[in-house]
C-alpha cells in the first residue's frame, strides 16, 4: 500500500495548491472581488500541459481548440477558482502558518525522500523550482490547518486497526516489476488535430486519415529502428529516452516507472512487461498511447505488509481522507455563496464546455451527443 508517495506526503489534495506566489495585475477572473491573473493561469497551464501524455506542450499549445488542451484548460481554471475560495475562507478564519509549522512540513517531506539532496533531484527532475516549493508548501500546510479547523480532524490506534482489518486486499503486495520505458506518442486524434492545425486549407476526411496513418507508420518505424538498436546496446537505453521519449512523466527519470503491479499499467504493456526476464528489452508494444520500448529491469514477489509497519501509512491516509471531506464540504458551501466573474469569455467554464462538446461530437461522429440528449430526457 503506497501511502508514502511524494504528494500525498506534500500535500492534501495536489490540485488545490498549484500555481502560487504569482503577482501580476492582468486579471481575468475575479472570485468575490479578488483577481485570478493570466501570470497565475499560464504558470499552471504549462505546468499542467507538460504532464499530458499526449503530445508535446508546444503542439497542445498549438491548438487551443484541441481536445486534450481544452480538458486541461477547464481544470487549471477549477483549480485556480478552488485555490482562491480556500485562501479566503482561511482569510476569515484568521489560519496563519508559523516558522516551526513549515520546519515540521520539510522535515517529513526530507525523511520520506531520503534528504534534502535527493529532494532537489526530485525538484529538478519535474522543473520545479525551490521557491515555488517553498510557497507551495507554505500554502499546503495552511490548507491543512483550514481543514483541521473546520472538521476537528482526529484519528485513534482503534481507527489504523480497523482499517486495517476492514481492507485486507490494500496490504496485499502483488507480483511487482520495475521497468524503464520510451514511449513513441501515435494518439491518431492528437495526430488528426496537429496535421489540421497545421494545413494552410480545407483537408479531406480520407486525405487526412491517410496522412494520420502514414505519421502513426513512421512513428512505428521510428520505434523498431530503436528497439532493434537498444537490443544490440542496453547501455544507450537513458541517452536514448532523453532524445525520443514522448511520455514527460518518466522521461526525467530516465524512463523508470518504479515497480508496478500488472493492474497498473494497460494491458498491452503489462502482458508485455510480466513475461519478460529482468535486464531484457522487449519487442516493440503498441498501446492506446503509441509504441513502447520496455526494459525490464527487475522484479519483487508478492507478500503481506504487517500492521505495525503500514499504521503510520494508515494514520497519514485516514487524516488526509478527512482533510480533504473538510475541504469540499468548504468549497461546496463557499461556491453557493461566491461572486464569479470571467473577465474574459474564454476562460468561462460554459465556453469551455461547449469546445470540448463539439470536439467529442466530432470524435465520436455525433453520438457524443445523442447520449448527452438521453442524459436530459431521462432526468
Amino acid at each position: 500500500m503506497k501511502f508514502s508517495k511524494l504528494l500525498a506526503t506534500l500535500a492534501v489534495s495536489a490540485i488545490l495548491f498549484t500555481g502560487c506566489g504569482i503577482k501580476d495585475q492582468n486579471a481575468i477572473i475575479k472570485v468575490n472581488n479578488k483577481a485570478i491573473t493570466q501570470s497565475e493561469y499560464n504558470q499552471l497551464m504549462d505546468q499542467s500541459l507538460a504532464q499530458v501524455p499526449f503530445g508535446k506542450p508546444e503542439d497542445l499549445k498549438g491548438n487551443k481548440d484541441g481536445f486534450f488542451y481544452l480538458m486541461t484548460e477547464q481544470r487549471v481554471i477549477n483549480q485556480l477558482i478552488v485555490k482562491e475560495l480556500l485562501d479566503q475562507e482561511a482569510d476569515k478564519r484568521g489560519i496563519k502558518v508559523k516558522g516551526k509549522d513549515i520546519d515540521e512540513a520539510m522535515k517529513k517531506v526530507l525523511d520520506q525522500v531520503g534528504g534534502r539532496d535527493r529532494l532537489m533531484e526530485v525538484l529538478k527532475e519535474n522543473g520545479v523550482s525551490v521557491s515555488d516549493f517553498k510557497n507551495d508548501l507554505k500554502s499546503q500546510v495552511r490548507m491543512r490547518k483550514l481543514a483541521q479547523a473546520a472538521g476537528k480532524i482526529s484519528v485513534t490506534d482503534k481507527d489504523c486497526e480497523d482499517f486495517y482489518k476492514k481492507n485486507p486486499d490494500k496490504f496485499q503486495n502483488p507480483d511487482k516489476v520495475r521497468a524503464s520505458h520510451i514511449l513513441i506518442s501515435a494518439n491518431p486524434y492528437q495526430i488528426s488535430e496537429e496535421i489540421k492545425s497545421k494545413s494552410k486549407g480545407e483537408i479531406s476526411e480520407q486525405e487526412l486519415k491517410a496522412k494520420v496513418e502514414a505519421k502513426i507508420a513512421e512513428k512505428k518505424a521510428l520505434a523498431e529502428k530503436l528497439d532493434k538498436e537498444l537490443k544490440l546496446d542496453k547501455s544507450k537505453f537513458e541517452t536514448y529516452v532523453k532524445k525520443y521519449s514522448e511520455d514527460p512523466g518518466s522521461a526525467a527519470q530516465g524512463g523508470d516507472l518504479g515497480f508496478f503491479a500488472k493492474e497498473q499499467m494497460v494491458p498491452e504493456f503489462s502482458e508485455v512487461a510480466f513475461n519478460s526476464k529482468p535486464d531484457t528489452i522487449s519487442d516493440v508494444v503498441k498501446s492506446q498511447y503509441g509504441f513502447h520500448i520496455i526494459y525490464v529491469k527487475d522484479r519483487r514477489a508478492a507478500g503481506v505488509t504487517p500492521f505495525e509497519k503500514a499504521k503510520s501509512g494508515i494514520k497519514e491516509h485516514l487524516v488526509m481522507e478527512k482533510q480533504i471531506k473538510a475541504l469540499d464540504d468548504l468549497i461546496i458551501a463557499a461556491k453557493k455563496n461566491a461572486k464569479i466573474e470571467y473577465l474574459d469569455e474564454q476562460y468561462n467554464p460554459e465556453v469551455i464546455q461547449k469546445k470540448l462538446t463539439k470536439q467529442m461530437d466530432y470524435a465520436t461522429g455525433g453520438k457524443a451527443n445523442q447520449v448527452k440528449e438521453q442524459d436530459k430526457k431521462s432526468k
